[in-house]
C-alpha cells in the first residue's frame, strides 16, 4: 500500500519568510496516446496551512480530487491552466508542448509570482526564477496542489471527449492512458480523431 506522506512547505517557506508569492506547477496527460497535454500553475496564500489533505494527485481517488480541487479554488490567489491539443502534440513533440503548456498556465495567473516550483527535472523561463523538483508533486504542497487541479481538469475534458468515440475506447476511465482495453480498441477500430498518432507506432 503507497503511504500518503502529506506535502511540505519546505519548498515555499524560505520566499514566504520574505513575503514573496511562489507558483507551484505540474502537468498531466504526458504519457496519454489520447488528448491534452494540460498543465496548472497555483499560487497559494502565503503561510497556507495543508489542512484538506491535499498530496499527490495519482494517490488519490476521484471524490477526494474533486472535493479538494474546489477547497483549492476558493483559497488560491490565482490558479491558471495551459492546455495543449493532440495535434500540436504530434506537431512539436510531447516534451516541447508540456513546457509550452506550463508557461501558458504560469502566463495565464493573474498575479505575477516571485518563483516558480515545478515537478519534474526540467523547465525554461526567461524571466521569473524557477526550481525543479523530482516527485514535486509528491513533496511540495504547491505543486500537489497544482497535480490535482490539473488532473480533475484534464479528466473533465477526456469525460467529454469519450461521448464523442467509440465505448470500446474507454477514455471516461483510462483518460486516454494506454490500458489494455484501449490498445485493443487502437488494433481492433484504428486511432480516433483525438489519438497522438506519434504516440502509435508500436500499436498499430
Amino acid at each position: 500500500m503507497v503511504k500518503k506522506e502529506i506535502p511540505s512547505h519546505i519548498y515555499e517557506i524560505p520566499f514566504w519568510k520574505d513575503s514573496l508569492l511562489v507558483a507551484g506547477i505540474d502537468e498531466v496527460g504526458r504519457g496519454a496516446l489520447a488528448g491534452p497535454v494540460l498543465a496548472c500553475a497555483i499560487i497559494l496564500p502565503i503561510g497556507s496551512i495543508n489542512d484538506i489533505g491535499c498530496i499527490d494527485s495519482k494517490l488519490l481517488s476521484v471524490k477526494e480530487r474533486e472535493k479538494i480541487a474546489e477547497i483549492l479554488k476558493e483559497r488560491a490567489l490565482s490558479y491558471s491552466f495551459g492546455i495543449i491539443n493532440h495535434h500540436e502534440i504530434d506537431k512539436i513533440n510531447i516534451r516541447k508542448a508540456t513546457l509550452k503548456a506550463m508557461c501558458m498556465a504560469l502566463k495565464g495567473l493573474s498575479i505575477d509570482p516571485y518563483h516558480a516550483l515545478i515537478d519534474g527535472n526540467y523547465f525554461e523561463h526567461p524571466t521569473i526564477p524557477y526550481t525543479t523538483i523530482v516527485k514535486g508533486d509528491y513533496h511540495c504542497y504547491s505543486i500537489a496542489a497544482a497535480s490535482i487541479l490539473a488532473k480533475v481538469e484534464r479528466d473533465k475534458i477526456m469525460v467529454e471527449i469519450d461521448k464523442h468515440v467509440d465505448s470500446l475506447y474507454y477514455f471516461a476511465t483510462n483518460k486516454g492512458y494506454g490500458t489494455l482495453a484501449h490498445r485493443n480498441a487502437l488494433q481492433d477500430l484504428g486511432a480516433t480523431p483525438y489519438h497522438r498518432n506519434t504516440f502509435l507506432s508500436r500499436i498499430l
